[in-house]
């Protein structure tokens, strides 16, 4: 069952269903040749590690973290091929490519091995935050050095008294000359150490102000790894086991403002969101590869007979054919709206509609990949529960993408609470593009409308954040499957979505 890399469907839904080609920096042959040239990397190098490394895990071994065989390998060439800055501008050392090519390129990486993939996802997000509050001076030291994968960096958020309530964060950091201290604990830190890259930028989250200030006391700083920070424990998860999960302790530890003081979530936000649009391309890179790997098994797997007597395959029967189906809606949808919230946010302008677009990509995405990986399983019946096969691990690994970046019920509830009152119109707007006035969809909004002024008028709306998340999905769903019919024959084979669409 060996990794194959949709880059046909991810061309596809880039081209046609998300319309990066509208975008003018956008180079499609450009995009083609490097999401080939990655898929093949990612094929026979990256994927073959997914598994071993599932099983041998990241170890601590006297204070240093060590990553599974193969993977100090694996980063070397990864590096070598500049992939790591590839949508960096090129006066920071980076290609300057479309960020939507770098959208394909991390659904490919974390199908082929989401450990791995986490090691690197979070340097792209700290580029963008050092681009949008660091000074020349820090843009100019750091930007380079992650672009180059010569360094990887973190983000230090979560406290174990501290998850989703930033305000009770407790690290400290204080004033040292003209630069900062910082003293405190973190937990839940991805690449919190490894054995990859020269070093680690650490950026991290702390209370420059009182405790009374609340979040207006938190500010952004930046750390490099060395002396002051310890790696104390990792954590035994359920799955991404290769990713080390790191409870990391800082004393006296040396560190440089980003941004303003008392500016810190202001700063972080820009790196959280890019995290959480990746989460979704996680999400979908695990949805296609459940469903993949779902559809070649119950093609080749001899079950019963047909209703002539013929031998029949486990896909010939109608409730494999049900879940294979909902499988692949389900992973086309997730990349679709992965792909065209980020051409929204490449355009540079409705941002209203990206913070509606972001947190539904996040939850649709992971649950999409949870819900793929649970259908595969039920498709494999016992050999999906079985560790000879990669199905079981694509649920324990996807688990994780609707707890972090934010739980997905928060995000649900940011959705029905802001999102109701400041975002819905340009939502319903944008869907209403998309559906480009068909009659039954133009029906569908005004429904949607309806159940948004309800819930308007509500004191307190927030029980009906599940209810709104589904009828916000459904509509996407509906209006996707309307422009998949009307594009389908676009798709390099013509009969890719025979049976996902009316």
């Amino acid at each position: 069952m060996n990794f194959k890399a949709p880059v046909d469907d991810i061309l596809f839904s880039l081209r046609h269903l998300a319309g990066a080609r509208r975008l003018p920096d956008w180079e499609d042959a450009l995009a083609e040749d490097l999401l080939r040239h990655f898929a093949e990397l990612a094929e026979q190098i990256i994927a073959p590690l997914n598994g071993s490394g599932d099983r041998q895990g990241a170890r601590l071994e006297q204070g240093r973290v060590h990553l599974p065989d193969g993977f100090v390998a694996a980063y070397k060439a990864i590096k070598a091929g500049g992939w790591q800055g590839l949508s960096v501008a090129e006066r920071f050392g980076g290609a300057g490519a479309s960020p939507l090519i770098g959208a394909g390129i991390s659904e490919i990486f974390t199908a082929a091995n989401q450990a791995m993939q986490m090691l690197f996802a979070l340097a792209p997000g700290a580029i963008r935050t050092l681009e949008q509050f660091g000074t020349p001076t820090q843009q100019e030291t750091w930007i380079p050095r992650l672009a180059s994968g010569e360094w990887l960096s973190t983000m230090c958020l979560t406290e174990s008294h501290a998850g989703s309530d930033l305000s009770a964060i407790q690290t400290t950091a204080r004033r040292d000359g003209g630069g900062w201290r910082i003293d405190g604990e973190k937990i839940f830190i991805s690449g919190g150490d490894q054995n990859l890259s020269d070093g680690i930028l650490h950026v991290i989250l702390a209370r420059s102000g009182s405790q009374a200030d609340g979040i207006k006391g938190l500010s952004l700083f930046l750390a490099p790894s060395g002396s002051g920070v310890q790696v104390i424990r990792l954590e035994d998860k359920l799955g991404i086991k290769a990713s080390p999960t790191c409870h990391l302790v800082f004393e006296n530890l040396r560190a440089e403002l980003v941004g303003q003081e008392g500016d810190g979530l202001k700063a972080m936000f820009a790196m959280m969101n890019f995290a959480r649009i990746d989460v979704a391309l996680q999400g979908v890179g695990q949805a296609a590869r459940a469903a993949q790997l779902a559809r070649d098994y119950a093609r080749d797997r001899r079950q019963g007979c047909q209703s002539d007597g013929r031998p029949a395959m486990l896909s010939d029967h109608a409730d494999i054919k049900r879940m294979l189906s909902e499988q692949d809606l389900l992973a086309v949808t997730a990349r679709a709206l992965s792909h065209l919230a980020m051409v929204e946010v490449e355009k540079k302008k409705k941002s209203v509609l990206v913070d509606v677009l972001t947190p539904l990509c996040k939850v649709y995405g992971s649950e999409a990949a949870i819900r793929c990986a649970d259908l595969g399983i039920q498709v494999m019946g016992g050999a999906g529960y079985l560790r000879d096969y990669p199905m079981e691990q694509i649920w324990r690994d996807a688990r994780a993408t609707a707890i972090y970046e934010g739980a997905n019920g928060l995000h649900k509830r940011t959705l029905v609470t802001r999102t109701l009152r400041q975002g819905a119109d340009a939502f319903l707007a944008w869907i209403a593009e998309l559906a480009e006035g068909n009659d039954r969809l133009l029906t569908m909004i005004d429904a949607f409308q309806d159940l948004r002024e309800s819930l308007i008028v509500c004191a307190d709306p927030t029980p009906h954040a599940q209810d709104f998340y589904v009828a916000t999905t459904t509509l996407f769903e509906s209006t996707l499957r309307l422009r998949l019919t009307s594009v389908a024959c676009q798709h390099s084979d013509p009969h890719r979505f025979d049976g996902l669409v009316p």
